[in-house]
């Protein structure tokens, strides 16, 4: 076994990821679902997406949930922004850290924000910039990294070719999207391998969903090569409305039932963290597909 990682840093998505593909649920039920996250040792949630009603309506009420969450001076919160438009009602809202997604595939890219790759690229530099003005970073989220649902195959030279062009825009980090789970470990390590050469100061966070059941399997191949930043959504929640067949992200509370097992810290208390996961389920009013919400963390014994 390769030397992992001491500590890994998790950015919990299930307030913004974890819902949009749910039925809408009522904005106390976010705040009380963020409010809970942040008091389970998490350091990192991404709250809100600032995003047309009409495109996200799960997110129509971000401003009023950003102004009743109880933010935490221990957790960094983070919105999604589409365009120049959602960077700006998240700076007016005070949020310091930015997220602006990309589809590699240009199909996917028409979909979900009707644009082509390009252009969403070409306006990339305008919001770094404005971000910057602002306070803020700005992290560029590359999804279909590992395939689309439209077109299949997304060339490894396509998704390294957007990361530059984000590097040359001014970005402040890069995050790769597996949006329906076709990556598997030999294809990250291949991904991440050639991103590092290509772009070896960008900072990579990875973002897997377990659509065909890979998510741990390829955490734990990145983990290998030393990546230490990972999304992960309470409950396993999410998916994109826009990619047919897209399910659940990688669970956060596998993800630290794993990790600390294997001696790699997460700063997260499982127990607590089971208990939103329950309580998100709750919310969305159907089982979520999480096996250590089924089955409990390891110390859970029953009498014989």
């Amino acid at each position: 076994m390769n030397d992992l990682p001491r500590r890994v840093s998790l950015r919990e998505v299930g307030p913004r990821d974890g819902l949009q593909n749910e039925e809408p649920i009522s904005t106390q039920a976010k705040v009380e679902l963020i409010n809970a996250l942040s008091a389970t040792g998490l350091r990192r949630v991404e709250a809100v997406s600032f995003v047309h009603p009409k495109a996200i309506p799960q997110m129509a009420d971000a401003d009023e949930v950003w102004a009743q969450v109880r933010r935490s001076p221990d957790v960094s919160y983070s919105a999604l922004v589409p365009n120049q438009r959602g960077l700006e009602r998240a700076l007016a809202a005070g949020f310091t850290e930015l997220e602006v997604v990309v589809s590699a595939s240009d199909t996917h890219n028409r979909q979900n924000i009707n644009r082509t790759t390009q252009e969403s690229l070409a306006a990339l530099p305008e919001l770094a910039a404005k971000a910057h003005e602002g306070g803020a970073t700005l992290q560029l989220i590359v999804s279909t990294a590992w395939g689309c649902p439209y077109e299949g195959e997304v060339p490894v030279e396509r998704v390294v070719w957007v990361a530059r062009q984000g590097m040359a825009a001014g970005i402040d980090s890069l995050a790769y999207g597996d949006t329906t789970g076709m990556a598997t470990p030999t294809r990250v390590v291949q991904l991440v391998g050639e991103t590092r050469s290509a772009v070896p100061d960008l900072p990579l966070g990875l973002h897997f969903h377990n659509t065909r059941g890979t998510g741990l399997a390829n955490l734990y191949a990145a983990l290998q090569l030393g990546v230490d930043d990972f999304d992960a959504a309470v409950a396993g929640l999410g998916g994109c409305p826009y990619a047919p067949g897209a399910s659940g992200n990688i669970a956060t509370e596998e993800v630290v039932s794993m990790l600390e097992d294997m001696g790699v810290e997460t700063g997260v208390d499982l127990d607590a963290l089971l208990e939103v996961a329950e309580m998100a389920e709750r919310f969305v009013g159907h089982t979520a597909p999480s096996q250590v919400l089924r089955a409990g963390p390891r110390s859970r014994t029953v009498q014989a």
